[in-house]
């Protein structure tokens, strides 16, 4: 009975936080920019209701891309209250969207393969959302999904002025040692115990280079639950999913006040 009062608080707590404001009024709309001669389109969500400048969410998508889904979890974030800009990593703005796991692979290995690639694409839709008039460059987090949490931990690396760095079942893989040194805000690590693809010894990997560097994290490992766990497939994962964004949304509450 204690399990299930403590999954039905978690998932009240997330409808709740997603459901936001009862004024809220969400606008969405989609950006174009560019990186190099690379056409991209990133998808941005706000409340209308907010005034003033705010604080801002950079989030980087899954390896499927700039897909409903995606834009969902953008507009989660919108809803607390934050300009909530989905990056595009991929290319959508070029119509790269894949279809299924081998293109969604064919994608992620480009990035995989080459970092600084990788970093500098973030650095892109970085650049656009601080110039939007809504968003205080002060105050952004950077929210990365599966291959956007190693997303993350590479744009991390470059000292990029961020407040927080969420990775929820993030794919975390061969980052360079001491990628941590410069790495800036609260780190936020949301991990199911049971991912085999990015099992805890990798993940242990991310941990320790942010020990060594004395970079502030906090570090939350579900049981019963593998990877992909914002797209819920047992009740483990959806308590696992209700929890990450309340976690999120509380240390977003601690870091900017709403």
């Amino acid at each position: 009975m204690t399990m299930l009062r403590m999954f039905a608080a978690l998932s009240a707590a997330a409808f709740a936080l997603a459901a936001g404001p009862a004024q809220a009024e969400m606008k969405t709309q989609w950006v174009e920019y560019s990186h190099g001669d690379v056409k991209l389109k990133a998808y941005m969500a706000y409340d209308d209701k907010v005034t003033g400048k705010r604080p801002a969410v950079l989030m980087i998508h899954a390896r499927e891309g700039m897909t409903p889904k995606t834009l969902q979890l953008a507009e989660t974030w919108a809803k607390l209250g934050y300009v909530s800009f989905a990056a595009d990593i991929f290319g959508y703005g070029h119509g790269v969207l894949p279809k299924d796991v081998p293109e969604m692979t064919a994608q992620t290995t480009i990035y995989t393969k080459d970092r600084p690639l990788m970093r500098a694409r973030t650095q892109a839709g970085f650049d656009m959302l601080v110039k939007n008039p809504m968003v205080d460059p002060s105050k952004i987090a950077l929210i990365g999904y599966c291959f956007g949490g190693a997303v993350g931990v590479e744009f991390g690396s470059t000292g990029a002025p961020l407040v927080a760095n969420v990775a929820i079942h993030g794919s975390f893989r061969d980052h360079a040692p001491g990628w941590a040194k410069n790495a800036k805000g609260m780190f936020l690590i949301l991990h199911g115990a049971e991912d085999e693809g990015y099992p805890l010894s990798v993940v242990d990997k991310v941990i320790q280079e942010l020990r060594v560097a004395k970079v502030p994290f906090q570090y939350e490992v579900y049981g019963g639950t593998g990877h992909g766990f914002s797209a819920p497939k047992n009740k483990a994962e959806e308590r696992a999913n209700a929890q990450s964004i309340a976690s999120t949304a509380r240390l977003f509450k601690e870091l900017f006040g709403i």
